[in-house]
């Protein structure tokens, strides 16, 4: 489709020549004669560009960019002047126009701005599509989740965002989701227009780390041919992740601290201080406190990082969730494939329900989006979940505990049944380690039910 170009223009014979000229380049041209005309065909006829004479018969060309830029920001401009002076050239970019022009000027010195100006109004508009997927992508709404722990963790999200925290501390198992809450945050604050960068502290030696940080200076090393900018220049006004920095090494454990401190470093190999603003966001599935005393983590860098810490619990303690969160992954893998996977069956859910979630949500990720690969089925069922799955027997009373029918066998001098009680929640509460959610279900209660009980038998 052609792009359409507005000509703002009360001479006639400018109008024609102009008009004739950028057909011939293949633009729709739509004309007006005034600025009130032209304001009109802005709304009407939702042009690409506007080509803006300064001088018209019922207002300046200012008044009319002003207008233009009120209403869509969007539309280049370009201003048309015989009277062109220094002020009206500054106010017109100041007020928003793309670019000024003096007449008479050289019709391909017209086609070539036109073109220039068309280009980089396409590149901002692409780049505006490219943040709003972004932020669909990685907001809020692609974390699932309305456990308590959950709720927690948005509030902290919401609140870390809007603030002006520097660093942001995120520890969690493997596979519970760091990346995501690192975006979240980072596309929930107002340095959502600028640059997210992450780097896995695992993933590279430590001098090798250092540089895609801090960035080199020509000549630091054998291979250093040219200067490079590292990722603390490359995320100024943005964000940083550092995910696993449990794993720095404790040369680099001191640099990072001086950075989070001063805002200013050195590249490898420079010696002048470099000072950006950036939010530092760490991540770390390790024990910090507990690498502080083993001497494999400074004490002062932990503190520095803890300032805002967020804690995302595992799958398994917050398996109420579990069923939003395969939704929402049959959701996205029924775009991703273009099938039609309604959910899954009750068996399934049960069998999902009873695995411990060693990797988490990644885990239960990898296993639903296995499934939708492998299956056609309107619901998942328990054949299309992995074998480890499915070998997982249902919890049953042991023999010794029973009569052999599968019913708990009273003593012969009898046992108080307030007591057995007891002892079942006690029990149901050692093998969960505390988490009450997995207590209740052993126990085939709701958690309402058994933080009664917990109350009742002041465990």
């Amino acid at each position: 489709m052609a792009e359409r170009i507005l000509i703002v223009e009360d001479e006639k014979l400018l109008r024609w020549a102009l008009r004739e000229r950028l057909a011939k380049e293949g633009y729709d041209v739509v004309e007006a004669a005034s600025g009130a005309a032209g304001k009109r065909a802005v709304e009407e006829e939702s042009p690409d560009l506007v080509l803006l004479d300064f001088r018209l018969p019922d207002m300046t060309g200012l008044d009319v960019l002003k207008d233009v830029v009120d209403r869509r920001q969007d539309i280049p401009v370009i201003l048309m002047t015989a009277y062109s002076t220094v002020e009206t050239a500054v106010e017109a970019i100041k007020l928003g126009a793309f670019d000024y022009i003096n007449k008479p000027f050289n019709q391909e010195e017209m086609i070539l701005l036109i073109a220039k100006a068309l280009e980089t109004s396409r590149l901002r508009r692409e780049v505006r599509a490219m943040r709003r997927q972004q932020e669909e992508q990685y907001g809020l709404t692609n974390i699932v989740g309305s456990s308590q722990a959950m709720r927690e963790v948005f509030r902290m999200i919401h609140k870390v965002g809007r603030s002006a925290a520097s660093t942001v501390l995120i520890t969690g198992e493997s596979g519970t989701g760091k990346d995501l809450v690192a975006k979240a945050i980072h596309y929930a604050s107002d340095r959502a227009g600028g640059p997210f960068m992450n780097i896995t502290c695992t993933a590279l030696p430590e001098n090798l780390l250092e540089s895609e940080l801090m960035g080199h200076e020509r000549g630091a090393f054998t291979d250093a041919k040219t200067s490079k900018q590292g990722l603390f220049e490359l995320a100024s006004g943005g964000s940083i992740f550092l995910d696993e920095v449990g794993d720095m090494g404790i040369l680099l454990q001191a640099k990072l601290l001086r950075f989070l401190e001063e805002k200013t470093f050195k590249r490898v190999g420079g010696v002048r201080d470099l000072k950006v603003d950036v939010r530092v966001i760490a991540a770390t599935n390790r024990d910090l406190a507990k690498a502080v005393k083993e001497g494999r983590f400074r004490e002062d860098l932990y503190y520095r990082l803890k300032v805002v810490p967020i804690v995302l619990p595992p799958l398994r303690d917050r398996v109420e969730d579990l069923d939003a969160l395969v939704r929402h992954f049959i959701d996205q893998f029924n775009r991703e494939f273009k099938k039609s996977c309604r959910g899954a069956t009750g068996g399934a859910m049960e069998l999902l329900r009873r695995h411990p979630w060693p990797g988490n949500v990644r885990e239960l990720r990898n296993i639903i989006e296995r499934a939708m690969i492998l299956e056609d089925k309107e619901l998942l069922d328990e054949d299309d979940l992995p074998e480890e799955l499915r070998a997982v027997p249902v919890s049953r009373p042991s023999a010794a505990a029973t009569d052999g029918d599968g019913a708990f066998k009273l003593p012969e001098g009898g046992y108080p049944l307030d007591r057995m009680e007891e002892e079942m929640v006690r029990q149901a509460l050692t093998r969960t380690a505390g988490n009450q959610t997995r207590a209740a279900r052993l126990l085939g209660i709701s958690r309402d039910a058994l933080r009664y009980k917990i109350k009742k038998f002041q465990l």
